[in-house]
């Protein structure tokens, strides 16, 4: 039997009285949240120990010293990693395996590393980017924390453009990138997108790569890092971003990142760098200097756990069934409570592995400590935006991996009641004036 949601009345369209009993009703069920002593986390996008458990086959491996052409793993060399992992990524990412360079566990530090020789060194097609005198990126918001905190550790200043359901809003950043020559690069997790779940169109991807730049090296790091992470059968093909740029007479500009740490141990995975033949052989050129070659132990026994890349394909139809009951457990409950209510949208992503809310203007703050009083820890209102700051302070980016169902349904539960009860509490501060501005009040 299908469950109809009864309809509801919006909160803004409510009499003084009507809201007043709202409040009083939302908490209520606030306090009873309190009462029960939660202490549920949805901060961070880690594995859940039962999917970091179905790669522990890896404990056992490699079963060899040696790799497909002899050498012998425990020994230094090989700073491009092992042919047959680079020839697996290679088929994943759409790519040749001679524009791979396989690393160490975090792509973090390959795009860390990348940041840093492009600064000091510059591209392969340019200059030090750090002899300007003023450095810019262009960050889609909501974006990944951790790309912002980056640039900001090296005062790159952030000219943020929206993240769009099929990517970003390449007309502005082709208004942006036209006419300022000190806008060099750009970040993008261009396949289900952290934290919103978009997944770039080829036509926007095509643009990207096409687009006039008063920065002769302009960069796109592609930090593909969800490429696989598929939450349904409609499973999201990333775009041949190298082909693309190649075709497009800019075969420099895409760098892109990617890793197992979401598949198999989120501290031991591997983690890879593709690009244009020259751009490789610019980064391999660089980080000479601070590794004799990566851990191809571990690189081995990632070869042989998977054996193919159709293993790795096979391994996240495991990783699907732990985390889709996980993310309809979100969407269930906050339809629940807020569908009709004209008050939150929020994605439902098809893979990935964050939930993007928008509450209403001016309440994210609000929501996450109402939360915290009752047990439940959230991201910080604004993490996906530049420093911190989210100038309509709506977004909260939620995370449902690591907990188990019952404590997601739990928390999102109490997490729907923050919502409901912060936004009636601002519709009485303001006398409804936010609520009209509130686009798209249901789920997207």
């Amino acid at each position: 039997m299908t469950s109809v949601t009864p309809q509801k009345t919006p909160l803004a369209e409510r009499s003084p009285a009507e809201l007043a009993a709202f409040i009083e009703e939302q908490r209520a069920a606030y306090d009873a949240f309190q009462g029960r002593g939660l202490k549920l986390d949805l901060t961070r996008g880690k594995p859940s120990s039962a999917q970091l458990d179905l790669a522990d086959r890896l404990l056992q491996l490699p079963t060899t010293v040696k790799d497909a052409d002899g050498v012998d793993v425990r020994n230094y060399g090989g700073l491009n990693g092992l042919r047959q992992l680079r020839e697996m990524f290679a088929e994943l990412l759409w790519v040749e395996p001679e524009q791979v360079v396989a690393g160490g566990n975090s792509s973090l530090t390959m795009m860390h590393d990348t940041l840093v020789q492009l600064l000091l060194h510059g591209p392969v097609d340019g200059q030090p980017w750090s002899r300007q005198d003023t450095i810019r990126f262009i960050c889609p918001v909501p974006g990944y924390d951790r790309h912002f905190t980056m640039l900001a550790s090296y005062g790159i200043e952030m000219v943020t453009v929206d993240m769009l359901e099929d990517g970003p809003d390449v007309d502005a950043i082709e208004s942006l990138v036209a006419s300022d020559p000190s806008i060099v690069g750009m970040w993008i997790v261009p396949t289900y997108a952290n934290p919103a779940g978009s997944v770039i169109s080829h036509e926007k991807a095509a643009r990207l790569v096409a687009m006039p730049t008063a920065a002769p090296d302009f960069k796109i790091l592609w930090d593909n890092a969800y490429a696989f992470h598929h939450l349904t059968e409609d499973e999201a093909k990333s775009v041949d971003i190298l082909s693309l740029a190649s075709a497009a007479g800019h075969p420099e500009r895409p760098i892109m990142f990617a890793s197992t740490s979401k598949i198999t141990y989120a501290g031991a995975g591997v983690a890879v760098l593709a690009a244009s033949a020259a751009n490789v052989q610019w980064y391999l050129k660089h980080i000479q200097f601070a590794s004799i070659g990566p851990d191809k132990v571990n690189q081995l026994r990632h070869v042989e756990f998977f054996g193919s890349a159709q293993g790795v394909r096979d391994h996240m139809l495991k990783h699907r069934a732990i985390l889709a009951p996980k993310f309809a457990a979100v969407d269930e409950a906050l339809t629940s409570t807020l569908a009709g209510l004209g008050v939150a949208s929020w994605t439902r992503p098809t893979g990935g592995y964050f939930v993007s809310l928008d509450v209403l203007d001016g309440c994210a703050t609000r929501v996450v400590q109402l939360a915290k009083g009752a047990g439940i820890a959230l991201t910080p209102a604004g993490a996906s935006f530049p420093h911190g700051k989210d100038p309509r302070d709506r977004n909260i980016r939620l995370a449902p991996s690591f907990p188990e169902l019952e404590e997601v349904r739990t928390a999102m539960a109490g997490v729907a009641t923050c919502v409901a009860l912060a936004a009636a509490e601002h519709l009485v501060a303001t006398g409804g004036e936010s609520a009209a501005a509130h686009g798209n009040p249901e789920g997207a």
